[in-house]
Formats: C-alpha cells, sequence, structure tokens
C-alpha cells in the first residue's frame, strides 16, 4: 500500500498562483507515473496533470495546459502542481495519485491509478 499525502491548499483570490505537494515514504516512488485529479462540488473527478517516470514528460488538461506546471522530485519522493493565474472554476479537491509506468496508456485516465492521497481543498475567490 502506498500512501500519499497532498498538502499546500487553501483559500486564495482570483489571478494568485499556489503550489500543492504531495509527498511519499514509498522508497520506489521513481518508478510511478504521478498524477493530478481534481473534483469540484457536483462533478466528476478530472485529470489536471501528469508526469511520467521513464522521462519525466508531461501532460495537462486543454483547461490547465497554460497556467500549471506539474514537476517532481525523486529524491524528496514529492510531486508539485504549481498553479498560476487561477480562476474561481480552479476550486476543486485536488487529489494526487500514483501509477506503475505503463507504456503506450494514457496518463490522463484516472482508471490506470492504483494509489490516491485524501486529496487538499483549493478554494479560488472571485
Amino acid at each position: 500500500q502506498v500512501q500519499l499525502v497532498e498538502s499546500g491548499g487553501g483559500l486564495v483570490r482570483t489571478g494568485d498562483s499556489l503550489r500543492i505537494s504531495c509527498s511519499t515514504s514509498d522508497p520506489t516512488f521513481s518508478m510511478f507515473d504521478m498524477g493530478w485529479f481534481r473534483q469540484a462540488p457536483g462533478k466528476e473527478r478530472e485529470f489536471v496533470a501528469a508526469i511520467l517516470s521513464r522521462d519525466e514528460s508531461t501532460y495537462y488538461s486543454d483547461s490547465t495546459r497554460d497556467r500549471f506546471a506539474i514537476s517532481r522530485d525523486n529524491a524528496k519522493k514529492e510531486v508539485y502542481l504549481q498553479m498560476s493565474n487561477l480562476k474561481p472554476e480552479d476550486t476543486a479537491v485536488y487529489y494526487c495519485a500514483c501509477r506503475w509506468s505503463i507504456i503506450g496508456i494514457s496518463p490522463t485516465d484516472s482508471q490506470t491509478y492504483l494509489y490516491w492521497g485524501q486529496g487538499t481543498q483549493v478554494t479560488v475567490s472571485s
């Protein structure tokens, strides 16, 4: 069982920036593809960003591509989501998730992730 712990969420204003983090103590962290997903009230969970283990290539949703940046620090066993120019529609619970590296399977599919954190709330006021 891999435990993931998100942190860094909070209440910000439109246009602000925020960085959220996800950490684990699992020694195999560097072998995981890592993803960020979010779920707003009354909506389905949606893909936000992902970073692959084998080459650290990144993937983003269309709504976050130009404003969010995902990165990882394998030595610290952490993954980050730097969010800029936040909008009220970014308000959601943000979850990090991990999966074993899977070549050829899209990292945007939440069904392919094995372990999930408890989430961190991000609220953007207008």
